[in-house]
């Protein structure tokens, strides 16, 4: 008899960002692995907070994508950073799953993804009083990663919160987490918590790269969320660009309308590149020397998958994040790390860069990111672990 798995998650191609992908390699790895997979999502609509242009007359929708059936489920979205606007949308969707769970069964084992806390609050609950197996996959520690963002305080909301989160892992009977740091916060609340470190290793076929020197100006490029906890309006603002480098932006958020404004009159070498596919941008990045890799402040339990995305495509990185994002850095050299926040320590190194840049660099880095971030090996470890 076929094995069947189904993923709760808010986030979902045709959306972009390190939560869509995750969970669409993880649905296809399930099912090159013998699992019927079925997932459940919200109408796509991250980042804009609008449901995209090809699903928007209609209510929630079934449809099939290479071999995985896709559950489209109705939802208020929004990209606001205002706290209630978020919890509306996520209520939303949790309404939805409530509803959909009334009339639809689901099998035996049910994989949540973690955050959106209330999310994968209401997943737990609907799974567990179904008795169903569970797996918990928590990307970030909510809602510790908001107080350190500054978009919560102490308080009955916070408690409330926290008593979410302690729900969703007691109820799991697997938990994922993608930092080590995740795992030890897990282990002070349960410490028998049957838990696995899951990083957020990409899967693709790595480019080749050329063994050659770049003539032309330092490219520095930045690609992915421009919200607040990347901080790149601020980035762009304080950065002193010297003449042999440049910056080059990508990506979508609640800043781009103030970093095109910023761009437009600064007069520094910044250009903004717009929103592209995953598929596209990974073109576009072979042509850049070094990536940014900023938060704006160094975030409990975060690690973000741009490292690895990076690595693989042989892109050294200047990691501004601290924490365990930046011990991978060091420990598998894979560029540079600079305080969150220490401008002046980033400057003077992105002064010190020289001409030409080497690939022969670039290689470098993605040959031991190849040897070190091996998804398709994890993934089998994770199944390993399940039986």
């Amino acid at each position: 008899m076929e094995k069947e798995i189904a993923l709760i998650t808010n986030y979902y191609p045709p959306e972009t960002g390190a939560a869509a992908n995750r969970i669409a390699l993880m649905a296809r790895f399930f099912k090159d692995s013998g699992y019927a997979v079925q997932v459940i999502c919200p109408l796509p609509n991250y980042p804009t907070g609008v449901v995209f242009n090809d699903y928007t007359n209609s209510a929630g929708i079934t449809e099939e994508i290479d071999g995985i059936a896709v559950t489209r489920l109705a939802v208020s979205p929004t990209n606001s950073t205002r706290l209630w606007k978020r919890f509306k949308a996520m209520g939303s969707f949790s309404f939805s799953l409530w509803q959909y769970t009334r009339k639809h069964k689901l099998p035996e084992l049910v994989f949540i993804q973690c955050s959106p806390l209330i999310v994968g609050a209401v997943g737990s609950f609907l799974a567990r009083s179904k008795k169903h197996y569970t797996i918990l996959n928590v990307s970030d520690l909510w809602p510790l990663a908001g107080k350190e963002l500054g978009n919560l305080t102490d308080g009955f909301l916070y408690r409330r919160l926290e008593w979410l989160e302690r729900y969703c892992y007691r109820k799991a009977e697997l938990v994922l987490g993608q930092s080590q740091e995740i795992l030890g916060h897990i282990h002070t609340l349960f410490p028998d918590k049957n838990t696995f470190l899951y990083r957020n290793f990409p899967d693709f076929e790595p480019p080749k790269l050329p063994e050659t020197s770049s003539t032309r100006k330092i490219r520095l490029v930045y690609a992915g969320l421009l919200g607040v906890a990347q901080g790149i309006l601020t980035l762009c603002k304080q950065l002193e660009l010297p003449e042999q480098v440049e910056l080059h932006l990508y990506g979508s958020g609640t800043e781009t309308e103030a970093i095109q404004e910023y761009i437009a009159s600064s007069g520094k070498h910044i250009v903004y590149k717009g929103s592209l596919s995953r598929k596209r941008l990974h073109q576009e990045l072979l042509d850049y020397d070094i990536s940014l890799v900023p938060l704006i402040k160094r975030i409990y339990g975060s690690v973000p998958s741009k490292i690895f995305e990076y690595a693989k495509l042989g892109l050294p990185m200047i990691y501004c994040g601290g924490g365990e994002g930046e011990q991978l850095i060091k420990t598998h050299q894979l560029g540079w790390v600079v305080s969150p926040g220490d401008f002046e320590a980033l400057n003077t190194l992105i002064s010190g860069l020289k001409q030409p840049f080497k690939d022969v660099e670039k290689v470098a880095v993605q040959k031991r990111a190849l040897l070190a971030f091996d998804a398709r090996k994890q993934f089998k470890q994770l199944l390993d672990h399940l039986d």
